[in-house]
């Protein structure tokens, strides 16, 4: 860890980092357990990845934890996220405070459990006044509800069709006043960001690990990040090293 820490260029670390949460499933199904289980073990790896963005200086955090595609799970599971999703926050709330952590959300909330309205609601209203880390929870969240949204909302404003600029959707989505991830981290091997920030994602790196959500451990982010740093990013011709 020691190694990678140390070809970690810190002058040049992603503003904003997001991170598809995957795998937690089959890290249990591996050991014979079922995914509940996968899901509960996977709240370490949560707490080492706001850890690493802390010690590094990432200043924006967005975890995919929820999308609205996974109310189709077995209703036991989505049951048991629900419950550890509240009990997290209960646990974990101090300590992100005395991380300098503040938590926000995006997603429709409201068709999320009562109890579970009640524990973000608290936890938000308890966020610190200077913070060093943003950790965003996106809850059942999806980039296509997301930017219907949008439009729903622009239209609902009455803005003229000549008004609506990248700026004025930007400022409609639920990350506005966020700068976009110039880092997109997704765990178990899958490749692909499966309906997450479509529209903030338009420029960002990505980085897709063979790791298991729930032994991804601050050696991996380090890993990605020094993956990032050695990307050469080009916008319209020109490029960049890293950011």
């Amino acid at each position: 860890m020691l190694g990678a820490m140390s070809e970690l260029d810190t002058n040049n670390i992603p503003n904003h980092v997001a991170i598809i949460m995957d795998g937690n499933g089959r890290w249990a199904n591996n050991r014979g357990k079922d995914r509940v289980f996968g899901h509960m073990n996977g709240v370490d790896s949560v707490r080492a990845a706001v850890k690493t963005a802390v010690k590094v200086g990432v200043k924006n955090l967005t975890l995919y934890a929820f999308s609205t595609e996974n109310w189709i799970r077995p209703q036991e599971e989505v049951n048991a996220l629900m419950d550890l999703l509240i009990t997290t926050l209960v646990n974990e709330s101090e300590e992100l405070l005395e991380q300098g952590v503040k938590l926000s959300t995006i997603g429709d909330l409201s068709a999320l459990p009562e109890k579970c309205q009640t524990s973000l609601n608290k936890a938000v209203l308890s966020n610190p006044k200077e913070y060093k880390l943003n950790l965003t929870l996106a809850l059942n969240y999806s980039s296509k509800w997301e930017i219907t949204s949008a439009v729903k909302a622009i239209i609902a404003s009455g803005m003229k069709a000549s008004d609506v600029t990248e700026k004025a959707i930007s400022n409609h989505l639920a990350t506005a006043g966020t700068p976009d991830p110039e880092l997109m981290i997704r765990t178990s091997g899958e490749n692909r960001i499966s309906n997450f920030m479509l529209w903030q994602l338009a420029y960002a790196e990505f980085h897709f690990s063979s790791v298991l959500w729930p032994d991804f451990r601050e050696e991996h982010f380090i890993e990605a990040l020094i993956d990032y740093q050695n990307r050469e990013r080009r916008f319209g011709g020109v490029s960049q090293q890293g950011n």
